[in-house]
């Protein structure tokens, strides 16, 4: 009965994508949780693009769900339409895409952390921490009340100091409807940490009676349906296809003659924007010789008439978003039912922030989500995952989880965050990984089911279901690579259908290295393969481990040799003003970053490799 006297183990503040991760995980680690946020009817809030995954980031969802994290299965439950995006392509960069049901998801979340133990809910604003001996022992919130703890986990988006902007019109404001949180930025820097500012946007939300869908182009979703969760008993829902339309010499001009009533344009907004989701004034501007732009028309919701209007992100002022919305294809009618703004907020950078994602210095303090930085609801939920967890690691005083460069996309994007000076949104890419080969979205599960186990997020079921599929694929690897196939008439006509023929006999698993040769084609020809009953998750790893077995095999070897560096460690005290043959500035970035191995080290942007061969020296003698 401590929360009576408002006494928990761990407070997370903010509950969006991040802060839902990061309470759920530590109060099923057994932790009493407080989850504070501003407005308790926006948890789990798609503030922007209702939608999960994409390039990358549907790789942190399925890693999320292999360690324990709920992000896929809500994700799973609430679409709206799944497709996979970039198909035709290898399967490092291959993405599912799901479209949500923007109010429905938030709900399933709130759903499952009231009905998760040990999680107390409550609507304020956290303006004040308490520490001791420069560890964190509590909070204070607007209304004066206190509560005790032992770590805190921010995750409070955009909401820090948050300002919105529509035209040359300031709001206070993290998100349109919602209040900015004020204060405690404050007491971040009254405490040593710096904050610096950032901006985002979104788009306006359209009426969809008012659109003439006949004028655009249809966008459906996949046929044959994958899911985040590797979970069982997945929905299966109705699809709702998207649309497409295009920008135009007309919108291009109604942009132009306005920039001077852009905010970004008039210097209003100091902070950096995302560079792989700039507004479109910015595309304009950036990019004058193209003459047209891509813009997605997308549903929010089946229980609403709002659209989401993607790619068309601005700070225009309302009044230029009408004639700018009218003049596009099937817009020409359209009504407005919430305008598009910009926000300008408060961020902590990360390099302040250890690899655990607690403070550098002070004891107990978690940050997790926008706040260190980045952009999207998946690099959001993906820290929440590991700050819930070491949170209760940090209380238990037991080894934190780290996940490295070469086991996770999780690993990569915390290794970024805290190893280099980021000065803008960051976003999870495929080519931020040097081993994304190996990192595919397919096998998020072999790859980290068993750290979820360990950390005791995994339960008997999801374990057994795990195990049970990694044996059927390696039997059926097995089968294929035993299995010949002979060069007869029949099997030679399905095969010329799809590549060339045979002359002699052939194992299924050679076969099945050929550029166009798949499944489906086995099911033609092999009598064994036409019965068996797996499922596509499991059919699509058996083919991507033989295909690409080589380039797999090449990648490995690069991670060993990165292993390598990863065991010189460098010690926490280390005086780098007092090394030898290295630059002054090199110097200054060691001590910023304070890197824990020679391997991060490595990956500071401005560090030379002459450098690392000088501290491999020292650290070996």
């Amino acid at each position: 009965m401590d929360y009576l006297n408002n006494k928990f183990d761990i407070i997370v503040v903010g509950a969006g994508h991040a802060g839902c991760e990061a309470a759920l995980s530590a109060a099923k680690l057994g932790c009493n949780v407080l989850l504070c946020t501003l407005n308790i009817d926006n948890i789990a809030l798609q503030p922007c693009n209702p939608a999960i995954g994409g390039p990358a980031k549907s790789t942190l969802v399925r890693e999320i769900d292999a360690l324990g994290g709920v992000m896929g299965e809500v994700a799973d439950a609430t679409y709206l339409q799944m497709k996979t995006l970039n198909s035709s392509k290898g399967p490092a960069v291959r993405a599912l895409r799901a479209q949500s049901d923007k109010k429905e998801y938030s709900r399933f979340m709130r759903n499952i952390i009231e009905n998760t133990p040990n999680i107390w809910l409550k609507q304020c604003c956290i303006t004040e921490l308490k520490t001791k001996d420069k560890r964190i022992v509590g909070a204070i919130d607007e209304y004066g009340i206190e509560y005790s703890c032992n770590a805190i986990i921010l995750t409070t988006g955009t909401s820090l100091e948050g300002k919105m902007f529509i035209g040359l019109q300031a709001y206070s404001g993290g998100r349109l409807g919602e209040r900015a949180a004020i204060g405690l930025s404050q007491w971040l820097r009254d405490n040593g940490i710096k904050t610096k500012k950032l901006k985002t946007g979104t788009p306006a939300r359209v009426d969809k009676r008012t659109i003439d869908y006949s004028k655009m182009t249809v966008q459906p979703g996949d046929d044959e349906l994958s899911f985040y969760s590797f979970k069982p008993n997945r929905p299966i829902r109705p699809q709702y296809p998207c649309y497409l339309t295009r920008t135009n010499e007309e919108t291009h001009a109604i942009i132009r003659s306005n920039l001077d009533k852009s905010p970004m344009y008039q210097g209003l907004i100091q902070g950096v924007g995302p560079r792989y989701c700039p507004s479109i004034e910015d595309k304009i501007v950036r990019f004058a010789s193209n003459p047209s732009h891509h813009i997605f028309i997308e549903p929010e919701g089946l229980n609403t008439y709002e659209v989401y209007i993607q790619g068309f992100s601005t700070s225009l002022p309302a009044c230029v978003q009408v004639e700018m919305l009218r003049s596009l294809p099937g817009l020409e009618n359209a009504h407005i039912i919430k305008p598009a703004y910009a926000v300008e907020y408060d961020y902590v950078p990360a390099l302040q922030t250890q690899h655990s994602l607690m403070s550098k210095d002070i004891k107990g303090l978690f940050f997790a989500g926008q706040i260190n930085g980045t952009s999207g609801y998946e690099e959001a939920a993906a820290q929440g995952l590991i700050a819930g967890i070491n949170s209760v690691n940090y209380l238990n005083n037991s080894e934190f989880l780290e996940l490295s460069r070469s086991s996770s996309y999780i690993g990569t994007l915390i290794d970024d965050l805290v190893t280099k000076d980021i000065q803008e949104p960051y976003r999870m890419l495929t080519s931020r990984s040097e081993y994304r080969l190996l990192l595919r979205q397919d096998n998020a599960d072999s790859r980290l089911t068993d750290i979820g186990r360990a950390v005791g997020l995994i339960d008997d079921t999801q374990y057994a279901r795990f195990k049970e599929k990694q044996a059927n694929i390696q039997t059926e690897i097995k089968r294929l690579q035993q299995t010949k196939v002979s060069a007869t008439e029949e099997v030679n006509k399905v095969l010329e259908k799809y590549s060339e023929h045979i002359d002699t006999g052939i194992r299924l698993s050679e076969l099945l290295k050929r550029p166009n040769i798949n499944y489906n084609v086995f099911r033609e020809i092999d009598e064994m393969s036409a019965k068996l009953n797996f499922s596509k998750d499991i059919t699509d790893e058996v083919e991507i481990l033989i295909k690409y077995d080589g380039y797999l095999q090449r990648q490995q070897q690069q991670v060993e040799t990165a292993e390598k560096l990863e065991k010189y460690k460098i010690p926490e005290n280390m005086n780098y003003a007092e090394l030898k043959h290295i630059s002054t500035e090199t110097k200054e970035l060691l001590q910023k970053v304070r890197p824990q191995n020679l391997a991060q080290a490595s990956r500071i942007g401005g560090v030379k490799p002459a450098d690392i061969s000088v501290l491999m020296v020292m650290l070996k003698s």
